[in-house]
């Protein structure tokens, strides 16, 4: 799997992310019902974790299944981010889980990539996804769409503490 567009969007969204850092956005109050950037990135390291897991269950010749539901609980989010050491902990973690994701894509067999993962996806407490999606597709998805979507989310969270015209 050409893990290229993968790459980079871990480098756009971690380049957003520092500069949220930078500027105080990363402690930034959000628009009401939006996440603030240390809830977006663990939500990402927790998304992260999930994905290795798949492909590292697939890789392993077991079944595997995909649920992002974990990701949006807000106690595992706080825990995640305590347990990374904050918002550049968080950071650093996202950059080591996709340099092994991509790693692990890069060496993956077609036969691999092409397997069914029963896939639950929930975004707003919504179901988006309940059916079997091939891991490329997964990978695919984060490149895609998942990664770009958080990217974008960061770099409209206000700075230094004001609240926000509109995010998503």
């Amino acid at each position: 799997m050409d893990t290229a567009p993968l790459r980079d969007a871990y480098r756009a969204l971690l380049d957003a992310a520092a500069v949220v850092a930078e500027q105080g956005g990363a402690t930034a109050v959000p628009q009401d019902g939006e996440w603030d950037a240390d809830r977006i990135l663990a939500h990402i390291a927790l998304v992260d974790a999930a994905t290795l897991a798949t492909a590292a269950t697939i890789a392993s010749g077991s079944a595997a299944t995909y649920d992002n539901r974990h990701s949006h609980h807000t106690w595992t989010s706080r825990r995640v981010t305590a347990l990374a050491g904050g918002n550049a902990g968080l950071r650093d973690r996202i950059r080591r889980q996709g340099e092994a994701l991509c790693s692990l894509s890069a060496v993956l067999s077609d036969a691999e990539l092409d397997v069914a993962v029963p896939t639950l996806l929930l975004s707003h407490d919504e179901v988006v996804l309940d059916q079997p999606v091939p891991l490329k597709a997964i990978l695919t998805g984060l490149a895609e769409d998942h990664l770009p979507k958080h990217t974008a989310q960061l770099l409209a969270l206000p700075h230094n503490g004001a609240r926000a015209a509109g995010t998503t």
